[in-house]
């Protein structure tokens, strides 16, 4: 794990102590579930390389029997 510094407000750290009395959960462990919540909740990018090399004559279906017929055709 890494160290890390976050600023809050009065507010939220007064709620988040609360919740940590209640819960029974250190402090750190709430951040470290709401970071992660986060996280899981954003979209993953795009590859930017995915169509770059695209076939208008072969589709990704065909692609794989294509492989097999080239590579028995191998000198």
């Amino acid at each position: 794990m890494v160290k890390t510094t976050v600023y809050l407000s009065d507010e939220q750290h007064r709620e988040l102590r609360a919740l940590a009395r209640r819960t029974g959960k250190p402090q750190a462990e709430l951040i470290r579930e709401a970071v992660a919540g986060l996280l899981e909740r954003q979209p993953r990018p795009k590859l930017s390389f995915i169509g770059i090399a695209e076939d208008h004559e072969l589709t990704g279906e065909e692609s794989e029997a294509w492989l097999e017929a080239e590579w028995d055709r191998r000198p």
